[in-house]
């Protein structure tokens, strides 16, 4: 049975937002700060990896790297501080100080994210061609 990319791809947004929340909820300090960056681009990758379910891994991590540190950036101008004390969403998807360390961060969330897509992409590759080289007859 083949599934989705866009199933998995949302289910991996589902479970990345799961363990944000499980991260504030059950930790504090650097550790919660800098899970929650990380997870922050794991879940633009699989947002990314929604939207473009054929787009290579390295491709999906490095425009959520991308997205990441274009927003980190962003909060050199003050504009999203401007719009996260207006808005809890914008908080949430802008946040509001700019924070060196998150840069790193982002980094590695998005190359936790390249890995385990390459992984479930190349047990799929797999997959699909041991299928292919069955017999007709045991298919």
């Amino acid at each position: 049975m083949r599934v989705s990319p866009r199933v998995v791809a949302a289910a991996a947004a589902v479970v990345t937002v799961a363990a944000g929340l499980a991260v504030r909820a059950g930790a504090d300090g650097a550790f919660a700060k800098y899970a929650g960056s990380a997870l922050y681009t794991v879940l633009l990758c699989a947002l990314v990896a929604f939207c473009a379910p054929r787009a290579r891994p390295v491709a999906v991590a490095g425009t959520a790297l991308a997205l990441s540190w274009a927003v980190e950036l962003l909060q050199l101008t003050g504009l999203p501080a401007e719009l996260a004390a207006r808005s809890t969403v914008a908080r949430l998807v802008l946040g509001s100080t700019f924070n060196a360390p998150d840069l790193f961060w982002y980094a590695v969330g998005a190359a936790a994210a390249w890995g385990v897509h390459t992984g479930i992409r190349r047990r799929a590759e797999r997959s699909s061609a041991e299928r292919a080289s069955r017999p007709a007859a045991s298919r």
